[in-house]
């Protein structure tokens, strides 16, 4: 009990006190006395002040700055960038793009296609690596979600587009992220974070909507950012609206070129053992399940495997031979290790993990039958078990839904897009501007280790839609909070129990009342044992 409340307590001059006290005491009234003292002030701090208890800390940071101009896109990768150190929960991640006087642009000018947060680790005799320089693999440890995804495929922290300004992030206290462990971070190595920002300038656009998509012929290019030929029947998506491409404008249009960054804000909580981790899971609904039997760097919990792909070098040379012409692109495999480089995972991304697909237009029959939607289904096996404590759905223009199912068809977590109706950032007509989420009572939704969930993603298909996704993103905890270890949930506790200003004094001072007999009954067990003679004036 002692040690719990020294690792727990948040009052450390408490506890110096207390404790040394109480280790003097041989018995009597006064350890429980200073137990009862600790806990007041903690239960009376906890209600009256739950804010100051939590230490929620709060701040904003700008991304490196990129220039737009109309028709023009931004995709990159900013590595190093401004965030939390140490050992500590993150609580929230928001973002949005502004321009160089803090103003929040909205998305038919400059359409946030997505932003990624990446964990990674860095040699730590390697220079400081910032902006968007390219990296060597060789002095750098992708650092992921836990899963279920392989390699660096969907293994964000935190991700969203569109829906960015009114898709509720936080999480719920006692829970929280947790990074910065020193024990998780390879020897040798530091933990640094990476933002992938993706935003397309439509001002001026011919098609709005087909710029968004991705749609490769308004983009005129044939080729992916490789210099890969796309295959035929690729009509759209992330491959054709890469990094310094551009989408078609009206002739003519003049639209000034200007300084856009991604302003985001991150909140975090020092970590204790009070606070329980959550792990981020992803899921895809084009995800066939199917899995490399090879290590790429993925938890060894998950366990993703697929013997079709044992010999990978073989299948990629007789599939896409193309993939292996030049030395850049040469796999080495060994058995100790199979070093997998960005062309083999879009291999992989191919034929297993599309993440993007296209909608048909639906048919006057098909109208009456199903009400023009497209229904996108799979199954996937979930890796471990935990109690579900959030939960929200990605999805592009013409998205109506996504529902996540148990096993045995309960539903997990059901998140709706939210449109917007104007012209102002947050509220864009036509545009998705916020995802509804799931905040689940905590223990009240479980997931047991191997359960094949259900993810269902549906799109309106009154109108042909390309390159549009199907993901959701749920946080996993493998415990469910003590009722009893009320002084590490002071949110919940502020929320749901009334206490006056009068009943607060009374606690502490109960405390010191019981402290009183305490000391009093060992004043006089001391003079008893020891003839303590007091003091006479």
């Amino acid at each position: 009990m002692l040690q719990f409340l020294k690792d727990c307590v948040v009052q450390p001059e408490i506890w110096k006190l207390t404790g040394n006290m109480a280790l003097r005491s041989q018995g009597g009234l006064l350890l429980p006395a200073v137990l009862v003292l600790t806990l007041a002030f903690t239960v009376s701090c906890t209600i009256a002040s739950p804010r100051i208890e939590n230490k929620i800390k709060s701040v904003t940071f700008l991304s490196p700055e990129f220039v737009l101009e109309p028709g023009s896109v931004e995709n990159r990768f900013y590595y190093n960038i401004d965030f939390p150190r140490g050992h500590v929960g993150l609580k929230s991640f928001r973002a949005e793009v502004v321009d160089e006087a803090g103003k929040s642009i909205p998305l038919h000018e400059t359409y946030l296609h997505h932003w990624l947060l990446g964990k990674y680790y860095q040699r730590q005799d390697m220079a400081e690596n910032n902006g968007d320089q390219k990296i060597q693999p060789e002095n750098y440890m992708f650092g992921g979600n836990s899963g279920i995804c392989q390699g660096t495929t969907l293994r964000q922290y935190f991700g969203l587009g569109s829906e960015t300004r009114k898709t509720d992030t936080h999480i719920p206290d006692p829970y929280a992220i947790e990074i910065g462990n020193p024990a998780e971070i390879p020897e040798g190595y530091e933990e640094k974070w990476m933002i992938n920002v993706h935003a397309i300038d439509t001002r001026g656009a011919v098609d709005r909507l087909g710029c968004t998509e991705c749609r490769c012929e308004l983009y005129n290019v044939t080729v992916d950012e490789d210099g890969q030929t796309l295959r035929p029947d690729y009509k759209g998506g992330i491959s054709c609206c890469y990094d310094q491409t551009r989408c078609k404008v009206h002739k003519g249009y003049e639209g000034a070129r200007r300084s856009l960054y991604l302003r985001y804000t991150v909140e975090w909580i020092d970590w204790d053992c009070g606070i329980i981790p959550v792990k981020v899971f992803i899921f895809d609904v084009t995800d066939t399940g199917k899995r490399l039997n090879v290590s790429i760097g993925s938890s060894p919990e998950i366990g993703c495997q697929h013997s079709l792909l044992e010999n990978l070098y073989n299948t990629i040379s007789e599939a896409s031979p193309n993939m292996l012409d030049t030395s850049n692109r040469q796999m080495n495999y060994t058995e100790e290790k199979f070093v997998i480089n960005a062309s083999t995972f879009k291999f992989i991304n191919i034929y297993f993990l599309q993440v993007e697909f296209d909608v048909a237009p639906c048919s006057t029959g098909s109208a009456v039958s199903d009400g023009c939607i497209d229904v996108q289904r799979t199954s996937l096996t979930m890796p471990v078990g935990g109690s579900v404590i959030y939960g929200v759905a990605h999805q592009h223009t013409g998205g109506i839904g996504s529902t996540l199912y148990g096993e045995d068809g309960r539903v997990i977590c059901n998140s709706e897009p939210i449109y917007g109706h104007g012209k102002d950032a947050g509220d864009e007509a036509g545009y998705i501007v916020g995802m509804s989420t799931c905040y689940p009572e905590p223990g009240s939704i479980q997931i047991t280790a191997g359960e094949n969930l259900v993810l269902e993603s549906n799109y309106s298909s009154t109108q042909k839609h390309i390159g549009v996704m199907g993901l959701f993103y749920i946080l996993v905890a493998d415990r469910t909070p003590n009722p009893t270890n009320f002084w590490h949930s002071p949110i919940h506790i502020h929320e749901k129990i009334q206490v006056s200003k009068s009943s607060l004094a009374v606690v502490p001072l109960l405390g010191l009342a019981v402290v009183g007999v305490g000391l009093r009954h060992r004043l006089k067990k001391g003079r008893e044992e020891e003839g303590y003679e007091p003091i006479m004036a």
